[in-house]
């Protein structure tokens, strides 16, 4: 299926590991134009390294997300360098474990800064370009605790919860523009840092079998090349009457009955 990407400009935010690392190398297979965007330079190059050697093309910028001059220096690179914006994907973020009875208002705000304020920042300074674009798209990145819970993590899930309502606030604001908005929302999904986090527990085999026996389909782990093919459909143009939509890539898991066996 040619998904129309051939030529577009598209941010990744958090664009160089994990699942945003996925949607990266997978908007390039499909001739988009990818601009990644992160903390670490290094690992940035060394993502826009791999695209290229296959033929694709992307470039890297340097970030602090949580920073608004960042995010408005990230449009501007973005724009000097090729001249539009045709899509955003809003990924990066952390579970940062800043809970209710171990955190504090200090660190609550300071969630929120890093989790969501870039997807409203960058929103905001790339609207101009996107609505110069034909049929332009924003996809934002939820979790599954937003519905779910987890339990101290109260600055993670707020900010997720907030996503997806902004999803289906800018998907009516927009339409006027022709700018779809969706969120997909991953749940247990297997990555470097998710297999670090298993690696350092006492019996990592034994963990990873009790999640994964939770997970209804196939009872295995989403992988971030999953997240990656809905996310690459939904910014492009195949998706183009699809907007204000929360979507799943979870195996069941967030809403069938985990207890099947």
């Amino acid at each position: 299926m040619n998904l129309g990407l051939d030529g577009k400009v598209i941010i990744v935010t958090g664009g160089a590991k994990g699942i945003g690392e996925a949607i990266s190398k997978s908007l390039a297979a499909e001739g988009a134009t990818v601009v990644i965007a992160g903390r670490n330079e290094a690992d940035n190059q060394k993502t826009v390294a791999a695209i290229t050697a296959k033929g694709g093309q992307a470039m890297q910028v340097k970030a602090e997300l949580g920073i608004v001059a960042d995010c408005e220096n990230l449009i501007d690179a973005t724009v000097k360098a090729y001249g539009k914006i045709d899509g955003l994907v809003n990924n990066a973020g952390a579970n940062d474990g800043v809970g209710l009875e171990n955190g504090s208002p200090e660190a609550f705000m300071k969630s929120l800064q890093q989790n969501l304020s870039h997807y409203y920042n960058l929103a905001h300074f790339a609207l101009p370009y996107l609505k110069q674009s034909k049929g332009s798209s924003i996809l934002n990145i939820g979790s599954k605790v937003a519905d779910t819970g987890q339990g101290n993590t109260s600055g993670y899930a707020a900010s997720k919860g907030a996503i997806n309502a902004l999803t289906r606030e800018w998907a009516v604001e927009l339409l006027p523009y022709n700018i779809r908005v969706n969120t997909v929302i991953p749940a247990e999904v297997w990555t470097p840092l998710y297999e670090t986090w298993i690696n350092s527990l006492p019996d990592p085999k034994e963990k990873l079998k009790s999640i994964t026996n939770n997970i209804p389909l196939g009872k295995r782990m989403t992988t971030a090349e999953e997240i990656a093919d809905m996310s690459v459909f939904l910014i492009s143009s195949r998706s183009s009457h699809t907007t204000g939509q929360i979507i799943y890539v979870d195996g069941g898991y967030t809403h069938l009955d985990r207890s099947l066996k």
